[in-house]
């Protein structure tokens, strides 16, 4: 079973539904023993980087993420989600959870598109993701499959865990991490297909993993 942590953050329900419909065992909680029990973690989030953070600080909550971390515990960020595992946010000048080095930026207004039009801010719409180096949450994803983004800010990580770059102005950090703990900012549960097999492969990568720990 996955756990989505419930943080208040907006969108838990679309990535259960995401996985529900799939036929996949998942649960939205706020319960340090349920996600420390759970195959995997889901980390989602929409908004702003300060209001999640004190969310996550006045629950314990982000004690629990290190925790999970930690220990091993397979993890997806989505969104606001893959921002905040990330040191600092420019968004409003926000120490964050430093599970990865690093900060997230925001689009700079003066960036031109191909045509040398101002940047469109926020980056909303679909976009592909160049690979720059294999990634189990991809298994089965055509190349040019597209993904739904919303959002102002990317993370800007340690170039070591960048796996995959989409093109905004700049091309810019859109899957980091490594093999157990990985972020997206794209939104999967909104992102048709190829969305719904990226949330299928985590799930499956956590059952397989479970069971060889077993």
């Amino acid at each position: 079973m996955l756990a989505i942590l419930d943080y208040e953050a907006g969108n838990q329900t679309s990535v259960l539904r995401g996985l529900s419909g799939q036929g996949l065992e998942a649960i939205i909680t706020a319960e340090a023993k349920v996600l420390a029990a759970a195959d995997g973690v889901i980390f989602p989030g929409v908004g702003a980087a300060g209001q999640a953070m004190g969310m996550l600080r006045r629950t314990g909550l982000d004690r629990t993420l290190r925790e999970l971390a930690d220990a091993g515990k397979p993890l997806l960020g989505i969104c606001l989600g893959c921002q905040i595992l990330l040191e600092f946010s420019e968004e409003d000048e926000t120490p964050t959870l430093g599970l990865v080095s690093g900060r997230c930026r925001r689009f700079d207004p003066r960036l031109r598109d191909e045509e040398g039009e101002a940047l469109r801010i926020p980056h909303m719409g679909w976009n592909s993701c160049v690979l720059k180096a294999p990634c189990r949450l991809f298994r089965g994803i055509p190349p040019e499959a597209e993904f739904y983004f919303v959002h102002s800010y990317y993370a800007d990580p340690d170039p070591d865990l960048v796996l995959a770059t989409t093109r905004h102005g700049l091309d810019f950090c859109s899957v980091l991490g490594r093999d157990g703990f990985w972020a997206v900012q794209f939104h999967p549960e909104k992102s048709g297909r190829a969305g719904l097999a990226l949330l299928r492969n985590f799930h499956d990568y956590c059952l397989e993993r479970d069971k060889k720990t077993c």
